[in-house]
């Protein structure tokens, strides 16, 4: 496994974020020495949905508002339903994801969370995966869309849901290593 010692990694998420999709991926993080802040538009707590209920409740270290993608080596979005719906109408959040890619950073995303990145105008011109009821919507914002594990385009890691989670946090780990990308596009 990589070494992340010294990584400081940011986790973006708003209540209703699958709790799998951010819990094994901060595990894996943290456990390879990256530094993880869980960053939020309301700051204080997110809670979680578990499949198909609530779940646990998670401190936040910082808003979105008053983070800035300089502080950061890369950034994780976890899925769920309502998570990047709600994160894609926040302005914050959207300058937030896109500032990743406009400093050639590397970018995680699984499930639902790549509607954020479609709002923050980033998956034109790439080949990604996600939950299958993206599918249209990836392309439509010019994206190649394919049915696999887990994706690698230019620093951006993409899987389709908590089944793929051991490929996604692997290659993750591996992206957030290599660090920043030349080939990393807006």
């Amino acid at each position: 496994m990589k070494d992340l010692k010294g990584k400081k990694i940011a986790i973006l998420v708003t209540n209703g974020f699958e709790e799998i999709e951010f819990t094994e991926p901060k595990k894996a993080l943290e456990e390879a020495g990256a530094t993880v802040e869980v960053v939020t538009p309301d700051g204080g707590k997110v809670k979680a949905w578990n499949h198909d209920k609530w779940g646990g409740e998670y401190e936040v270290d910082r808003k979105v508002a008053d983070a800035s993608p300089n502080d950061y080596d890369g950034l994780m979005l976890p899925g769920g339903v309502m998570n990047p719906d709600q994160l894609r109408q926040n302005k914050d959040a959207v300058k937030f994801a896109k500032g990743f890619f406009e400093r050639k950073k590397p970018v995680a995303a699984i499930c639902h969370s790549p509607q954020l990145l479609i709002e923050a105008g980033v998956v034109e011109g790439r080949r990604l995966t996600s939950y299958n009821s993206l599918k249209t919507d990836l392309k439509n914002a010019g994206a190649h869309w394919v049915d696999e594990e887990v994706v690698v385009d230019r620093g951006l890691v993409t899987s389709r849901n908590p089944g793929d989670l051991k490929a996604f946090n692997r290659k993750m780990i591996e992206e957030f290593w290599e660090g920043v990308h030349k080939e990393q596009t807006v």
